[in-house]
C-alpha cells in the first residue's frame, strides 16, 4: 500500500471527521500564538523588569522565530518514528514548560532559554499541524478544518497586542505568562483527551524535504508563498507608522483600526474554507491580486481620507485570512504522499519571510518612507499572484520513487 493510499484509507474511515480533536488543535494554535507575539506588547515592563534594553527585550521574538525556523525543517525527521499524538502532546507540554521560565526568568539568560523551547514548540506544532489535520477529518473537509485550525492565529494575534498590555499594567507581565501557561495546561488536556492514537508514517530522512522541492511546481509554490508573506509583512510591520502620521490617526482611531483590521482577517480565514471547497487557485491567486493591488492604492491615495484608509487596511486584513488556509491546503493537494515533510517546509518560508519582510520594509523605510514601503509590498503581491498564475500547481505531482499519487486527492 503506497503512503497516500494509507492517509485515504485513514480519511474514509473517520466518520464522522473528528472535529473536537480539531479544535483542540486550534486551541494549541491560539495558545502558541499568543505566548510567540506576548513580549511584542510587553516589551517595556519586561526590559525594566530585566533591566536590560528594549533591543534586547525584542530578541525574545526574533528567536522564537529563528528556531521555529529550524524546528520545522527538522521536526519530521528527529520524531519519525514516534507516535504524533505523543508528540504533539509533548509540544504542548514544551509549550508549558517555555512559559513558566520565562514567567519566573531572573535574568535575559533565562529568558531567552525560555523562548527558544517555545520556538522548538511553535516549529514542530506547525509543520505537523496540516499533515494532522488531514487525518482527523475526512478529505471533504479539510479545508473547512484548516480554516478553523487558522482560526486561532488572528484571536491570539489580537489578544496577544490588546490584552497583553491591558493586563500586563494591571497584574505585572510575570502574571500575564502565568495565565498563559494556565491556557497552556488547560490545551494539552483538551488534547489529552480528544487526540487519537496516529502512528507515524514511513521513514522521512531530511533528503526527504529536498525531493520535495524538487518536484514539478513545488519551487514555484515556495517562491509564490515567500512573496505572499514577505509582502504582507513588509505591510504590517509599518501599518502603524502609515495610520498615524499619512492618515493622521490618534490613538482611538489606531486602536479602532486595528481591531478591525484583525476581525476582518479573522472572518476571512473562516471564509477561507468555503472559497477552497470551490477553487484553489482561484483563492491562491484573488487574495495576493487584492492584496497587491491595496498596496498600491494606500501607496498612491492614502491619507486623502481617513473612512478610506480603515477600509483598506480593513480590507487587507480580510484577504490575508484566506492566505495561511490556502497554502495549507495548497501543500495537502500537491504532496499528500508528503504533507508533514511539505508542512515544514511552509512553516520554514513562512518564518524566513516574516524576517525578510521586516528587513525590506526596514530599508525602504529609510529610502522612501512609508509610502514606498506599501509599493514595494504592492509589488512582492502582484508579483506572487503571477506567478501562482503561471507557475504554481494545485494537483499532486508524482513522488520522487515513482509512484504516483492518485489525482484523486484533487
Amino acid at each position: 500500500m503506497t503512503a497516500y493510499e494509507s492517509q485515504h484509507s485513514t480519511h474514509e474511515s473517520q466518520t464522522p471527521s473528528r472535529w473536537t480533536a480539531v479544535f483542540s488543535l486550534t486551541m494549541g494554535v491560539f495558545s502558541l500564538v499568543m505566548a510567540e507575539f506576548l513580549p511584542a506588547s510587553l516589551l517595556t515592563p519586561m526590559a525594566d523588569s530585566l533591566m536590560i534594553s528594549a533591543g534586547q527585550a525584542g530578541q525574545a521574538v526574533t528567536v522564537t522565530a529563528v528556531v521555529a525556523l529550524l524546528a520545522g525543517l527538522l521536526v519530521t525527521s528527529v520524531t519519525q518514528r514516534l507516535d504524533r499524538r505523543h508528540v504533539l502532546l509533548a509540544f504542548s507540554v514544551l509549550m508549558i514548560a517555555a512559559n513558566l521560565i520565562v514567567a519566573f526568568a531572573p535574568h535575559l539568560a533565562w529568558l531567552l532559554v525560555g523562548r527558544v523551547l517555545l520556538g522548538v514548540a511553535l516549529g514542530g506544532f506547525w509543520a505537523l499541524s496540516v499533515a494532522t489535520v488531514m487525518r482527523l477529518v475526512s478529505e471533504h473537509d479539510v479545508p473547512r478544518a484548516l480554516s478553523l485550525l487558522f482560526a486561532g492565529v488572528p484571536i491570539a494575534t489580537i489578544s496577544a497586542a490588546a490584552l497583553g498590555s491591558y493586563l500586563g499594567d494591571m497584574i505585572g507581565w510575570r502574571n500575564v505568562f502565568l495565565l498563559t501557561t494556565a491556557l497552556s495546561v488547560l490545551t494539552l488536556v483538551l488534547q489529552y483527551f480528544t487526540l487519537p492514537r496516529m502512528a507515524p508514517g514511513r521513514p522521512t530522512p531530511l533528503g526527504t524535504l529536498v525531493s520535495v522541492i524538487k518536484r514539478p511546481g513545488m519551487a514555484a509554490g515556495i517562491v509564490a508563498l515567500l512573496l505572499v508573506f514577505c509582502g504582507h509583512f513588509a505591510f504590517f510591520t509599518y501599518v502603524r507608522p502609515f495610520l498615524e502620521g499619512i492618515s493622521q490617526m490618534g490613538i482611538n482611531e489606531l486602536s479602532s483600526t486595528l481591531l478591525a483590521f484583525g476581525v476582518a482577517n479573522f472572518v476571512g480565514t473562516l471564509a477561507a474554507g468555503y472559497l477552497l471547497e470551490r477553487s484553489l487557485r482561484l483563492t491562491l491567486l484573488l487574495m495576493p491580486l487584492i492584496m497587491g493591488v491595496l498596496g498600491w492604492l494606500l501607496a498612491t491615495l492614502g491619507g486623502f481620507s481617513m473612512g478610506t484608509d480603515i477600509v483598506m487596511v480593513a480590507l487587507w486584513g480580510l484577504a490575508f485570512g484566506a492566505v495561511p488556509v490556502a497554502w495549507s491546503t495548497w501543500i495537502t493537494r500537491v504532496v499528500p504522499d508528503e504533507a508533514e515533510s511539505g508542512g515544514g517546509l511552509i512553516v520554514a518560508s513562512i518564518q524566513l519571510a516574516i524576517a525578510l519582510g521586516a528587513a525590506i520594509g526596514g530599508v525602504m523605510f529609510d529610502i522612501s518612507g512609508v509610502l514606498g514601503v506599501f509599493a514595494t509590498a504592492g509589488t512582492l503581491l502582484l508579483a506572487a499572484a503571477a506567478l501562482v498564475l503561471v507557475g504554481v500547481r494545485t494537483r499532486p505531482t508524482v513522488s520522487t520513487d515513482g509512484d504516483a499519487v492518485a489525482e484523486a486527492c484533487q
